[in-house]
Order: structure tokens, then sequence, then C-alpha cells
């Protein structure tokens, strides 16, 4: 007799492409590359069967995209405060009147 299994087949878990390749482009190049990376192991691992090696590589570049993209805000809202504060300081010495 013959086994079957009442499971349905589990649905692939996201693979976070899209998302990885815009924190490349737009954020963190680094953080985003391990991300893509991450991201491209997730359908070859589900369409060979390996469910968890793909949950895994998604759970991983979720991980390093999310990293990338916070990374990515930071060092711009750093330079946004670094042009505002030299820009700031550079009008306020302008304005200063020296006598020599």
């Amino acid at each position: 007799m013959e086994q079957y299994s009442n499971q349905l087949p589990q649905s692939q878990p996201k693979n976070w492409l899209l998302e990885s390749i815009l924190v490349t482009i737009f954020c963190c190049m680094p953080f985003g590359i391990v991300g893509i990376i991450n991201a491209a192991q997730v359908n070859s691992r589900y369409t060979s069967g390996d469910y968890n090696g793909a949950l895994k590589a998604s759970q991983e570049a979720g991980k390093w995209t999310k990293i990338g993209f916070w990374v990515g805000i930071g060092v711009i809202a750093l330079y946004i405060i670094a042009v505002f504060a030299f820009g700031a300081t550079a009008f306020w010495a302008s304005q200063q009147d020296y006598d020599y």
C-alpha cells in the first residue's frame, strides 16, 4: 500500500531579488550584493526541492537587504547633516566682520 502525503506543497519563500537590486543601486552596494547572491539562491533551492535551504537563503537575503537599506539611509542622513553644518558654518564665517 502506498502512502500519500496529506500536506500541500509549501509555497516558495520570498526571494528579495528586486529589493536587493534597488538597495545595491540606491543605498549600499556591498550589502546589496550579498542580498542579491542570497536572493538568487532562493529559486534554485526551491525548485530542487530544498525548501529549508530556500527558506534560509530568503532569510539571509532579507537580512542583508534590510541592513543595506538602513545603512544607506544613515549615510545619506549624515551627509545631509554635514552639508547643512558646513554650509551654515561657511555662511556664519562670511558674515563676520574681521578688523585687522
